[in-house]
């Protein structure tokens, strides 16, 4: 194990070499070389003790991919992690429009948060930038009208009607990128953002933490999202699951990973985005938990019992360390995502617009920064190996991959909890964008350079849950450190 992490050190030292950053990561590699030494040295000291049991057998190369997760972790603590905080905090991407009362389709919704922190401040329309809530088409330069004046949730200030006249040209334009998008193959079901249901939501004022929403609710969401969208036949039990009886001692979940083995890589990447993205979720809760709810004001914070009872092999028969390695390759496959889109934002005539423009510039500007790092990632997962089969069969397989994905996104309105709600259908949909970028190869590849395509199109719902879900998978690995370090204090 040691020679695989000096060798991910070798490659990773020379790409920080060209790119920066050198004595920083090189130091860290050192003292995580030097840990590695110390954990195996002596029986006293190997990690199968209670409080690095979660994490002393994740490490090494990642199943179905050809990358090891110590290079993943240098990689998003050191380069993406700081810069795509600082992306979500800015105008465009903290305003996400959803619509948190659409009704559950497949049940009665009998969900209910058990604390007062479980509610979604909606932001009054009001109070968000005036280009944000102008419309879809203010994404384009030559489309938008300028206006400096911008507000936020928390500095109000009275703002004049826009300008929203559109030359014969753009409106074409926009009508023709309007057609298409509403017949365009989506992942997702998505949010109608003209609804008057659809509020704005501020989503620094509304961070995703644990809200007490457990129980027979809860499990009966990702019960059918895994039993009844997987490709799981219902003779296959899912390990732990907590809607099936026990069956006895010898339920170790092995018979449900030979069944997982034997299907074909694109079923098994399915079942790995869906337990990554659960996993991600439960680091959140864990990582932001409430810890004190007194008079003034709640006290939220890491809690490491609840990180164990989740993810420890010995509290979870094994299965904690496979949770998160299938984060690890959810991080993968959205990264993949980003570093090929970049090409949508390189764009001249694309804006984030927000109506204030040095603010949009600076954004843009941050953006294509942030996408030059995705690029620059030397591991990054081949999605050409998906669907590579003949054409009828491939062609039948990746619908049938999309349509299931897209019921997993209509299960999200049936969680109970509003902000599990908000932030489930936020990182589903910022997944599904992901889905539909990584499978839209040719069409980005054809992108007019100076005018909407419509081939390709992303709205701004999509835009905001791609980087704002990605940013959620940074920052649950990021907090994976931050565990570990406390379970080695503890100790």
């Amino acid at each position: 194990m040691v020679k695989n992490t000096i060798q991910s050190a070798g490659l990773l030292v020379l790409l920080w070499l060209l790119f920066g950053d050198f004595v920083f990561v090189l130091g860290w590699f050192h003292n995580r070389v030097k840990t590695y030494n110390n954990q195996y040295s002596s029986k006293e000291d190997a990690p199968d003790s209670q409080d690095q049991s979660c994490f002393c057998h994740l490490t090494g190369v990642l199943d179905d991919c050809f990358c090891d997760i110590e290079s993943i972790d240098v990689f998003n603590n050191f380069k993406i992690y700081p810069r795509i905080q600082k992306l979500t905090e800015r105008d465009y991407f903290r305003y996400y429009r959803v619509n948190l009362n659409r009704p559950c389709p497949f049940w009665a919704d009998d969900g209910h948060c058990s604390i007062k922190d479980c509610q979604v401040e909606p932001c009054p329309e009001s109070k968000i930038p005036v280009g944000i809530k102008s419309g879809n088409y203010n994404r384009y330069s030559q489309v938008a009208n300028a206006n400096t004046d911008i507000v936020d949730c928390e500095q109000a200030q009275d703002l004049g009607a826009i300008n929203s006249t559109l030359s014969n040209y753009s409106k074409e334009a926009f009508e023709d990128w309007a057609r298409h998008d509403d017949a365009q193959d989506h992942f997702c079901e998505l949010d109608d953002e003209t609804s008057p249901d659809a509020d704005y939501v501020d989503l620094l004022l509304n961070p995703e933490r644990y809200t007490g929403y457990k129980g027979p609710s809860a499990w009966r969401v990702w019960n059918s999202i895994y039993e009844e969208n997987c490709f799981k036949p219902r003779s296959v039990y899912r390990p732990l699951n907590p809607l099936v009886p026990p069956r006895g001692g010898d339920d170790d979940g092995e018979g449900f990973y030979n069944w997982l083995e034997g299907l074909c890589l694109e079923k098994r990447v399915f079942y790995r985005l869906i337990s990554g993205l659960h996993s991600s979720i439960n680091i959140h809760l864990c990582a932001e938990y409430l810890l004190d709810e007194g008079w003034g004001k709640s006290l939220w914070g890491p809690n490491v019992q609840e990180f164990r009872q989740r993810f420890d092999p010995a509290e979870t028969k094994g299965e904690g360390t496979r949770r998160l390695k299938n984060l690890y390759f959810l991080y993968l496959i959205e990264l993949r995502a980003l570093s090929k889109v970049a090409p949508y934002f390189d764009r001249a005539f694309v804006n984030l617009y927000t109506g204030d423009r040095q603010e949009d510039r600076a954004t843009k500007e941050l953006l294509l920064q942030f996408f030059n790092e995705t690029k620059a990632f030397p591991m990054h997962f081949d999605e050409k190996s998906m669907f590579a089969g003949q054409k009828i069969e491939a062609k039948t397989l990746k619908e049938e991959f999309r349509l299931h994905f897209k019921n997993i996104s209509r299960i999200m309105d049936c969680v109970g909890c509003s902000k599990c709600r908000l932030w489930g259908k936020l990182q589903t949909q910022g997944l599904g964008t992901a889905l539909k970028i990584l499978f839209s190869e040719k069409e980005i590849k054809n992108l007019p350079e100076h005018s909407p395509s419509k081939g390709f199109q992303l709205t701004r719902q999509e835009i905001v849950a791609l980087l704002n879900g990605f940013g959620r998978l940074s920052t649950s690995i990021h907090q994976l450190h931050a565990f570990r370090a406390l379970l080695k204090k503890k100790r």
